[in-house]
């Protein structure tokens, strides 16, 4: 991905504030609302919960799509979700959103995991076309 194409979705998903991320379980498809995301080293990143079932539907099929809408714009973003394992990355997450410090602790041993996205191409679509594709 160029940091040209990097920096697009991440102002989108800036604007957007929540996107869905949709992944397979069981030949099902499931999606969710989430709310964090960053840039790391050229890549978009995202974290979810080391108990949530989400997570699970990571590790065991890591191709994943993000979608999310501004308007009558959207974006749609699939690749294959990595995890980053770099703690640093995840407490820099836990800086930008205080709150889930609460959930994610010592106390209650739960790990904000951080996955990265590798061989991501995003769509920026206006209702009815595709009006730019950019791989990442």
């Amino acid at each position: 991905m160029t940091n040209d194409a990097v920096s697009k979705v991440d102002d989108f998903l800036t604007r957007a504030k929540v996107f869905t991320l949709s992944t397979v379980d069981d030949g099902r498809p499931r999606a969710r609302p989430l709310g964090l995301h960053m840039v790391v080293d050229s890549s978009i990143v995202f974290g979810v919960g080391d108990f949530k079932d989400v997570y699970r539907q990571l590790i065991s099929n890591p191709e994943v799509e993000i979608t999310a809408c501004i308007g009558g714009e959207w974006l749609r973003l699939h690749g294959r979700a990595v995890p980053l394992h770099d703690p640093a990355v995840s407490e820099k997450a836990l800086d930008m959103v205080p709150p889930l410090r609460n959930i994610y602790n010592e106390e209650s041993g739960r790990k904000l995991e951080i996955f990265r996205l590798e061989d991501a191409v995003a769509e920026f679509i206006d209702m009815m076309t595709v009006t730019e594709s950019l791989r990442l």
